[in-house]
């Protein structure tokens, strides 16, 4: 007989969670209570926020409903191992604000996670898929640099760290993280570093060994308000920019499906044309690379160096295509 409350509420919680009706006969079964305790039990679940809704007659029973907010969830052992799995693997995804919800959630998953568990999860990620995540440049990060990260800023707590700028030159920070912030090709950190006495961003690939300290701090306020715009007028600032101009033989809708968020949106110009005018900041390989994956003609008016470069890898795309093969492969 389950005799401490709490553990019992725990227990219906974990049964009410299953998507069907339990009859009250049947909680009070496995719980080994009375059905009357059964009827506290969900009135005390229904306090604590749980929507726990009933149904009267010979079939009535209780489930768990829709409500206006998410309650905190009970799962089980391969429960949790899928959710975290699957947290790690939307972490990577350049979908536009999954990323940095799921880098979130893992934190507060896996700060919680038995070590039996923590070790089910990295050997089925790693039989599953690399445990890195690729940049724009090959750089690659661990997952759990980054759930260190958004721990310690969800939690106010100090981090220390080892960096490597972009000139090589290798330090140690002392920092009080804010907020992770992805770009879908890079992850940064915006935080207040201690030393220098002034708002920074790090790229996080280039973070090694963060060390959370333990030391609380108060949040500061942020210079710009949203740590999003902060970073991005910081690194436009400190990152040679270029204006691209480029106009597509199709609908600016099937443009924009296909191009990053951060890239803006093209202006139609007819029914199947539409051009693309932004300030860049991206590498002529990366924008070669994601023109060319839009799927449709284009026409490079500017920067100069892209249309060189884009002319130059039609040349060799071409001359490595063998004339002893025929187009059917004959």
């Amino acid at each position: 007989m389950t005799t401490d409350t709490p553990a019992r509420l725990l227990q219906l919680l974990s049964l009410l969670q299953t998507p069907r009706e339990w009859p009250g006969g049947e909680l009070a079964d496995r719980l080994s209570v009375s059905r009357r305790t059964v009827r506290r039990d969900v009135d005390r679940l229904r306090d604590l926020g749980y929507p726990v809704q009933a149904t009267m007659g010979a079939d009535g029973g209780y489930r768990l409903v829709a409500g206006k907010a998410m309650p905190p969830l009970v799962l089980d052992d391969e429960e949790a191992v899928a959710i975290a799995v699957g947290l790690r693997a939307g972490a990577g995804h350049a979908v536009e604000g999954v990323e940095e919800a799921s880098v979130r959630a893992l934190a507060k998953l896996e700060q919680v996670l038995p070590s039996r568990l923590r070790h089910r999860v990295s050997t089925l990620q790693a039989a599953t898929s690399p445990l890195v995540f690729g940049g724009a440049d090959g750089a690659t990060i661990a997952p759990e640099t980054l759930t260190v990260l958004a721990s310690t800023a969800t939690g106010h707590e100090k981090l220390r760290f080892g960096y490597r700028a972009k000139d090589g030159i290798e330090s140690r920070r002392q920092v009080e993280p804010y907020r992770l912030v992805s770009t879908g090709r890079r992850w940064y950190l915006v935080a207040y570093d201690l030393e220098r006495e002034d708002w920074r961003t790090f790229r996080v690939d280039r973070i090694t060994d963060p060390f959370a300290t333990g030391a609380r701090f108060t949040q500061r306020e942020l210079p710009e308000g949203d740590a999003a715009e902060f970073m991005r007028r910081t690194v436009w600032r400190n990152t040679p920019s270029f204006a691209l101009d480029v106009s597509f033989a199709a609908s600016a809708e099937y443009v924009a499906a296909r191009l990053p968020g951060h890239l803006g949106t093209p202006v139609a110009e007819g029914e199947d044309a539409c051009r693309l005018r932004v300030t860049a900041t991206d590498s002529v390989v990366w924008l070669a690379m994601r023109l060319a994956l839009v799927d449709a003609e284009f026409t490079v008016h500017g920067p100069a160096e892209l249309a060189g470069y884009i002319r130059d890898l039609g040349t060799r795309m071409v001359n490595s295509s063998s004339p002893k093969i025929s187009p059917s492969g004959v």
